[in-house]
């Protein structure tokens, strides 16, 4: 039989080949160092049997998917040194994630982080045995059998059909459509990193688990560089930088509910500031609607019905009303409200709007995870032929903004779920056909995330990388033919028929709480100028010898419009020095003998040690450069 490579040479094999056959025929060395397959695009174990017209790609280390065969498969080492330790363990799920993986484990009694040190041990002694790891394929009788002990997987079968397949190692196994790395010696490079709470399956109605989360690489080297990124990010926390900038705080008064301080304010502001004026320029008009809405406006939207449980609801007049949870309907009523010719269209409407949604106690963390928060929302009406140009426009948008903030990202398209969904699948394919083509269309890389996407249509989600290459899911772009038909809205079209318009709802920071987490440590609080919440300090060395020309100076920053705080504090000059470096501020002034004898202006930008000099004209220019333009670095 004949299958064709990646670089679309032609390999004749005999029928019942494997692809680990393939791989030693083409040569040893790739034999050795290949991980994986890629068959007709989709990951195999390497003992896959080919068939005639196969298209294979071999997967090395080189390869991005490695990393997640390797992770998974330290999943499978991590469960069976606890089953070892612990018999009576009950084992859920252990997958890949980005940049490592997790176990959701029930154990007979609660364990702590003290105890991770045991369980690397025993990971380490059963990696040490290079367990060979092998795929087995199994009836769903033998399967039961297999896992009569384990409660979760036997839970798992009764929701899987079609082929079952099992890994094992040593005497583990574990039910699983692999791939895997061939075999447990390769799993040396690992560190258990923390846990967690998890409901199984992710309700919380369902028993709480511990969830243990690990990273493993290739080689010592690899893992080493990763965990001093992991130092590096604990000291970037947005938590710590919070509290050290007076940006934000928390309060058990209201878990989840965050405090914006003066400092945090300010950078608040600004960042709304440039939302409004990017929008303007747009051509969006903005709004903003009521935070509780009746219970019948959220029983045709749908959200009644499919999301009730992430909602505050109170009664006013004995009537049931709901804090909204999305600003949706209201930007819908907002359109209602007047009739629409096919010349208002696209009619683009923005709203800030504080939206409130019940977390659990547990998942809360910082900005990054809280019960009420600000969506930057856009509405979006317009006509079926009007949707391939406005979202072509969307995705120019989005990437003018992440790149203000020096955020690159990829993008992936979440389709229908498979269960909590509305309207016809119909209308669900053709509205990812439509998004799908955008992408293509503007060139750009995409990923697909099947049954993902909102109960009301498929989206584009944008998946952003920080400074510390994590990944944020921030933006989305909804396509949604649902709702306009449940709130039975129109336009009047050019034949003075009533039309049903399209709606695309789409936010690009996500939440302004959330987004401000992620730049303070993308930027570890070294915020760029413009968005700073305070642009210079001025530091006298002498108060009383050097006030006069300091008040001068802080004049002109005031005509400027620079935001500024004056230091004449008798403190040595150091320590000033050191607590404008504390609060991460742009720029420096330093004012001293020399400065008022010569007028100019002395300055250190922040982390840089030299103190550079100009004219008072030209410091003025300069820093004006930097905030006008939005630099995002200093140099």
């Amino acid at each position: 039989m004949k299958v064709t490579l990646k670089d679309g040479k032609e390999m004749i094999c005999e029928e019942g080949s494997l692809a680990i056959d393939l791989a030693k025929k083409i040569s040893t060395s790739l034999s050795k160092e290949v991980i994986a397959v890629k068959v007709n695009g989709d990951i195999k174990d390497l003992k896959i049997e080919l068939h005639e017209g196969d298209e294979v790609e071999f997967i090395t280390k080189a390869n991005k998917e490695a990393q997640d065969i390797i992770n998974h498969s330290c999943a499978h080492l991590l469960a069976q040194a606890v089953l070892e330790l612990y018999p009576e363990a009950q084992l859920a799920f252990g997958p890949a994630i980005e940049e490592g993986f997790y176990y959701d484990i029930l154990f007979p009694n609660p364990i702590s982080e003290n105890d991770l040190s045991n369980i690397e041990k025993k990971m380490h002694e059963l990696a040490n045995k290079s367990y060979p790891i092998e795929r087995e394929v199994v009836s769903l009788e033998q399967a039961k059998e297999i896992f009569k002990s384990q409660r979760f997987k036997i839970d798992h079968l009764n929701d899987i059909e079609g082929t079952l397949t099992i890994y094992k190692q040593g005497s583990f196994c574990d039910l699983c459509l692999g791939p895997h790395v061939k075999h447990t010696g390769l799993l040396k490079n690992f560190k258990l990193l923390s846990l967690a709470g998890a409901y199984y399956k992710g309700d919380q109605k369902n028993v709480q688990l511990t969830r243990i989360y690990g990273t493993c690489f290739f080689t010592a080297e690899e893992l080493n560089n990763h965990l001093n990124l992991l130092e590096q990010r604990k000291l970037s926390d947005h938590r710590r930088i919070g509290k050290q900038m007076g940006l934000f705080m928390l309060s058990d008064y209201g878990p989840g509910f965050p405090f914006f301080l003066p400092n945090g304010m300010i950078l608040r502001r600004q960042l709304e500031n440039y939302w409004y004026k990017v929008h303007e320029q747009e051509g969006y008009v903005f709004v903003k609607t009521p935070v509780i809405l009746s219970r019948e406006l959220w029983e045709t939207s749908g959200h009644w019905a499919n999301y009730k449980e992430n909602m505050y609801t109170t009664k006013i007049d004995e009537k049931d009303y709901a804090i909204k949870p999305m600003n949706c309907p209201g930007g819908i009523l907002v359109y209602s409200s007047s009739i629409h010719s096919y010349r208002d269209l696209p009619l683009r409407i923005g709203e800030l709007g504080l939206v409130h949604r019940h977390e659990a106690s547990g998942a809360l963390n910082g900005l990054f995870r809280v019960r009420n928060f600000t969506q930057d929302d856009a509405h979006i009406f317009l006509t079926q032929d009007q949707l391939e140009e406005e979202i072509g426009r969307l995705l120019k948008l989005f990437d003018r903004i992440y790149k203000t903030f020096d955020l690159p990202y990829y993008i992936v398209l979440s389709t229908r779920p498979e269960n909590k969904y509305i309207g016809s699948i119909e209308t669900w394919n053709e509205s990812e056909r439509i998004l799908e083509k955008c992408l293509k269309d503007s060139g750009i890389e995409y990923q697909i995330n099947p049954g993902d996407g909102a109960f009301y249509g498929p989206k584009l989600d944008y998946k952003l990388k920080d400074s510390m290459n994590r990944i944020w899911q921030c933006g989305t772009i909804q396509l949604d033919m649902n709702l306009p038909e449940r709130f039975d809205i129109s336009y009047i079209d050019s034949d003075g028929n009533k039309k049903r318009p399209v709606m695309l709802h789409r936010a690009i920071l996500g939440s302004l709480e959330r987004f401000i987490g992620i730049i303070t440590e993308h930027f570890k609080g070294a915020f760029p100028t413009w968005l700073a919440p305070e642009q210079v300090r001025v530091i006298a060395i002498n108060p009383e010898k050097h006030k006069e020309y300091a008040h001068l100076v802080e004049m002109a920053l005031a005509s400027n419009g620079i935001r500024y705080k004056m230091d004449l504090s008798n403190e040595k000059l150091n320590y000033k020095i050191r607590n404008s470096q504390m609060m991460k501020v742009p720029y420096t002034i330093i004012i001293g003998d020399n400065e008022v004898k010569n007028d100019v202006i002395s300055y250190r930008i922040f982390g840089h040690n030299e103190t550079r000099q100009l004219s008072p004209v030209d410091f003025f220019k300069l820093i004006n450069y930097d905030i006008d333009t939005m630099q995002t670095y200093r140099k």
